[in-house]
């Protein structure tokens, strides 16, 4: 097994383990310091995101030998965390209808069951599948915010089609994935609602949500499959623009809102290397070497964690400052979603070798491949 893939795995585990363990022995409530009072809604966010980032692995990962074995526990660790939250005799039922943000988190655990149906669906009790299905059905309660936030609604009805529902809302999803259509920007960019933001909004949710989505449901109907083509043309700009953003030292702009989040603004990046469409200039091994620059250079700050191994507000080690009034202890776990191509073998090219990125290639004098726009009409 390569390095990075040994330190990625570790990584993830050091990261995911607290919460899933927690909740599986029913005491996340109870251990898992909250920065921000948002105690209605952090635990639930801790769980879907944390899902949603480990799930590829749970999937895909290895069957056999030490990463074998730790993938299988953490399966195992995630499936009781699932049974945990949503069983209304449990000390950790989640919220999934009081407030706007259940509808969130309820759409990372919906993506991260896209991910891993086998593990984390199929392979529950059959008395925890249908109180899964009841507490997504429940957040139909809320209204989404005329933003990103009608993805989450579109995902969650994705699940549920997944999930063998009959009654999955084709509106939801049609409206979600109409209205991206109004706000895409040009050169692989989507507004997040009507208006540009200079964020990471397009890889912490828009576009690996449309992508999911529209993977799982574009054969519904033909109009959604004639989208499948430009919107994963805009995807794999949008993740060279982010391979690009990495500098040679590992860093990248601290622009936009919900800087906390930490790599999780690779999450696209990762994504699509994990589904071997990157831009034909781009090796899988640089962005392998790019993203691992990142994963380094942010956890080693001290204060990344706490003295118990939660994650702790910050963008460079512990910054509450930064963290707006949506952000919580919870809500860092959206990190883990760097770590999708872990659901690539350890085989794969992309833990291959080694090849420089973008940012080291030009700044270190070399030749690099000339940046060049995609068509407006995509």
């Amino acid at each position: 097994m390569s390095e990075d893939r040994t330190y990625w795995v570790k990584t993830l585990i050091q990261i995911a383990h607290p919460v899933l363990q927690a909740l599986s022995e029913r005491r996340l409530t109870r251990d898992m310091p909250v920065e921000a009072d948002r105690s209605k809604y952090t635990h639930l966010e801790a769980l879907g995101r944390t899902l949603a980032g480990i799930s590829p692995w749970l999937e895909h990962g290895p069957r056999t030998g030490e990463e074998g074995q730790q993938r299988a526990d953490m399966a195992l660790l995630a499936r009781q965390a699932i049974e945990s939250a949503v069983d209304p005799d449990s000390s950790e039922y989640m919220n999934f209808t009081e407030g706007g943000q259940p509808l969130v988190d309820a759409a990372f655990l919906a993506h991260a069951i896209i991910r891993a149906p086998h593990e984390l669906y199929e392979l529950l009790p059959g008395k925890t599948q249908a109180q899964l299905i009841t507490a997504l059905l429940s957040t139909r309660e809320i209204r989404p915010v005329f933003s990103n936030w009608l993805l989450f609604s579109a995902m969650i009805e994705t699940v549920l089609f997944r999930m063998g529902v009959e009654i999955w809302d084709r509106m939801r999803i049609d409206y979600a994935i109409r209205q991206h259509e109004q706000w895409y920007k040009g050169d692989g960019i989507y507004g997040d609602g009507p208006q540009f933001h200079w964020d990471y909004y397009n890889s912490f949710v828009i576009q690996p949500m449309l992508v999911d989505i529209l993977d799982v449901m574009g054969d519904q109907f033909s109009d959604w499959d004639t989208l499948r083509v430009p919107v994963q043309q805009r995807a794999v700009r949008y993740a060279g623009i982010l391979e690009r953003m990495i500098s040679p030292e590992g860093t990248y702009p601290p622009i936009g809102r919900s800087l906390a989040y930490r790599f999780g603004a690779f999450q696209h990046l990762s994504l699509t290397a994990l589904r071997q469409d990157l831009p034909a200039e781009v090796m899988p091994a640089q962005v392998r070497g790019a993203l691992t620059a990142v994963i380094r250079r942010q956890i080693q700050m001290p204060g990344t964690f706490d003295e118990q191994g939660w994650l702790q507000i910050g963008f460079a080690g512990n910054q509450p400052d930064i963290g707006e009034g949506y952000i919580s202890t919870g809500s860092l776990y959206l990190c883990t979603t760097v770590f999708l191509a872990l659901g690539l073998a350890p085989e794969h090219e992309f833990w291959q070798g080694q090849a420089e990125w973008t940012a080291q290639k030009a700044w270190s004098g070399k030749v690099f491949p000339i940046d060049m726009a995609v068509p407006s009409h995509n």
